[in-house]
């Protein structure tokens, strides 16, 4: 990467509210002139990363640096940049023209000056004609153009869209989003946009950074985030996939519902437990059972206007969701095949959960901040210990007090043949749990691991 097409660089930053840590660590670069989207669910950090860029938040540690020099102390308003916000933030007492001609009457621009370029703007939104207009009497949209041409009209170098177009009707918003587009080529400046909208995102970006839980999980291009995802959250998020426990046997030769496949990675290792993804639209449905690598009855088919959706039941009794042109009959028996290039293996982060504790007795451990019973390992009290249990050993109980200790339901993905969650305690750790039983998102829940699923060694002081 030449150093001069980097207008934005954020290095280590990090931000934290009350005690929780929203940014952790992020850095960035942000070449000049691209559309760059900041893309995750809601408090996953996107927005105080733009805000901190536009100078309305402090970072606790890093340092934000633009065209080289460091910005992290400069205010907001003398930055070489400018944002949009969701709720716009116009002059309700201003007609449309002194709304856009606000910031260049503030800097002391000529008269003349001034009129050429707001004209220039209103005719790029394609709000000509409404200069007189109150900004009480326009459309959602309307006012939303108004305030992109009042943040452009100064001429940034940056423009930061904090989900501009959310408050927007699904076909105000389409339409905007092509108006983006076209303005961004035609200005070529850069423009930080954030959405949590993935479609929004792939439409709009050059470059796309995913985020989750104030950490940075993939940056790349649409295509490469659709079609390459680097971990579940990814894959999960961006779009609809199927997500399934596997083997890489070998290179090139990977295992999952109870089948062996050909596919294209390398470098995993031998019999190495690894996540497998397939796109819905990749997968080949047919009649015909000959030639098919497996087979499968038809569980649902919906048609959604472009295809049909239809979830699967496989013959080794995983689900899986498909995506195709043409429709099958609930119940009837097809066969399936995947090509090696739309089998997408990812590295599994981990296959169980470790936590540190310390021994209570030669019976009682601690962790998760909550005292367990476990079986007798002849380890004394005040040990420090690692303490492991497998995703599967975890029990989530409906009442929160009957377990040890309690906590919600925070990430569900569903992997064919069961669902892995992620469990926030109350005391902020994450546990992770694979279970037949089906969940929703933010779910009370109490924890519960049995004494003999509980495996304790000592920690060694010089690990």
């Amino acid at each position: 990467m030449i150093q001069n097409d980097i207008i934005i660089n954020i290095e280590h930053l990090s931000k934290s509210f009350n005690g929780k840590k929203v940014l952790d660590d992020i850095n960035l670069y942000i070449q000049r002139g691209e559309f760059i989207t900041l893309l995750g669910p809601s408090g996953c950090g996107k927005t105080t990363l733009l805000r901190q860029i536009a100078g309305f938040l402090q970072p606790d540690e890093g340092r934000i640096t633009m065209e080289g020099k460091d910005i992290s102390d400069v205010p907001p308003h003398l930055r070489k940049l400018n944002t949009v916000f969701q709720r716009y933030a116009l002059f309700p007492h201003l007609d449309v023209y002194d709304n856009v001609a606000f910031g260049l009457k503030l800097a002391g621009v000529p008269e003349d000056e001034i009129e050429k370029r707001v004209k220039k703007f209103l005719k790029m939104v394609s709000m000509s004609g409404y200069e007189d207009r109150d900004v009480n009497t326009l459309s959602g949209g309307q006012q939303q153009r108004i305030a992109i041409a009042r943040a452009l009209v100064n001429q940034p170098k940056v423009l930061l869209l904090d989900e501009p177009l959310a408050a927007l009707d699904l076909k105000m918003r389409k339409d905007m989003q092509i108006e983006l587009k076209e303005m961004h080529q035609k200005l070529g400046i850069t423009f930080v946009y954030v959405t949590h909208d993935q479609e929004e995102a792939l439409t709009l970006s050059d470059t796309i950074v995913v985020m989750n839980e104030g950490k940075i999980q993939q940056i790349g291009t649409p295509t490469d985030i659709y079609n390459e995802p680097k971990n579940e959250f990814v894959a999960d998020f961006i779009g609809e996939s199927n997500i399934l426990n596997a083997t890489m046997i070998e290179d090139r030769k990977v295992s999952f519902i109870g089948h062996e496949f050909e596919c294209v990675d390398e470098g995993f290792g031998e019999n190495v437990p690894v996540d497998v993804v397939v796109r819905p639209e990749d997968i080949y449905i047919m009649k015909k059972l000959d030639g098919a690598q497996f087979t499968a009855t038809v569980k649902s088919c919906i048609f959604k206007g472009v295809h049909y959706e239809m979830f699967v039941n496989t013959d080794s009794g995983n689900e899986l969701m498909i995506q195709d042109y043409n429709g099958f009959e609930v119940g009837s028996q097809v066969g399936l095949l995947i090509r090696p290039e739309d089998i997408q293996v990812m590295k599994k982060p981990c296959t169980k959960n470790v936590f540190e504790g310390v021994m209570k007795s030669a019976t009682e451990v601690e962790f998760l901040d909550g005292i367990f019973e476990c079986k007798d390992c002849g380890l004394e009290a005040g040990d420090e210990v690692k303490v492991e249990v497998e995703f599967s050993k975890v029990d989530l109980l409906d009442m929160q007090e009957d377990g040890v200790v309690s906590g919600f339901v925070s990430f569900i993905l569903y992997k064919g043949d069961r669902y892995h969650l992620t469990v926030t305690t109350d005391e902020g750790y994450k546990v992770l749990v694979d279970t037949h039983d089906v969940w929703d998102k933010l779910d009370l829940v109490g924890i519960m691991v049995k004494p003999e699923d509980i495996h304790i060694t000592k920690l060694d002081k010089q690990e």
